[in-house]
């Protein structure tokens, strides 16, 4: 058994080594997420594989979230991907409020630090509007249900030190800091800025071409 394993070894250490480092990239250097909900529509939609640059903030040990060196923190715009311990899944979510920013919603309207954002309608439909947000400088879309929901207001709030609040780009179906609260930045895993495939679920799984690489 031994002599086999020894040579097993000799004959595939290449490959298997190859295999370890690529588990150890994914693990601290990139990965690519499948986003399986429409919280983040109308920017990223369900089937989309999005790059996770996992050294946009942190080096960190392979295989765990513990940091050996911060490179960066979060900004308002970014869409950061991370394992909320309260949820108990990994999400993928927009930073609108950092450490310190006083964040309010109103009607699907953001206030943030006394200046409320400024907004441009796109589509609309009978259900949901499509909205261009500038969030204090960047700019990106998100939909708002014509009707509302629960999530469209909250009161306003101070970002703890060492949190974020972080919402869906589709305000009325994204259970975001209004459900689960602010997100440490220890559970912050990474930043995404590009999708790298997609896959139409509802059309036999068919690749949308038109979404390969496509800029978020």
């Amino acid at each position: 058994m031994r002599r086999w394993i020894i040579k097993a070894w000799r004959e595939n250490k290449s490959f298997l080594l190859f295999v370890f480092l690529m588990f150890i990239f994914r693990s601290a250097v990139a990965d690519w997420n499948e986003v399986p909900t429409g919280s983040m529509q109308p920017t990223i939609v369900e089937g989309d594989r999005i790059l996770v640059n996992k050294l946009a903030y942190d080096v960190r040990v392979p295989f765990t979230n513990i940091s050996l060196l911060k490179l960066s923190d979060p900004v308002r715009g970014d869409i950061i991907i991370f394992d909320s311990k309260a949820s108990e899944k990994r999400l993928v979510k927009r930073v609108v409020g950092v450490p310190g920013d006083i964040v309010e919603l109103k009607d699907n309207i953001l206030t943030i630090n006394g200046e409320q954002l400024d907004y441009v309608t796109v589509t609309s439909t009978m259900s949901a509007e499509d909205k261009l947000e500038n969030l204090l400088g960047v700019e990106h879309f998100v939909r708002v249900g014509r009707s509302g929901s629960r999530l469209s207001n909250f009161r306003s709030v101070e970002v703890p030190a060492g949190h974020y609040l972080a919402l869906g780009d589709n305000r009325d179906n994204s259970a975001d800091s209004r459900v689960i609260g602010f997100v440490p930045r220890r559970e912050i895993v990474g930043r995404s800025r590009s999708v790298v495939l997609s896959l139409n679920y509802e059309n036999y799984y068919i690749p949308r071409k038109d979404r390969f690489f496509h800029t978020l």
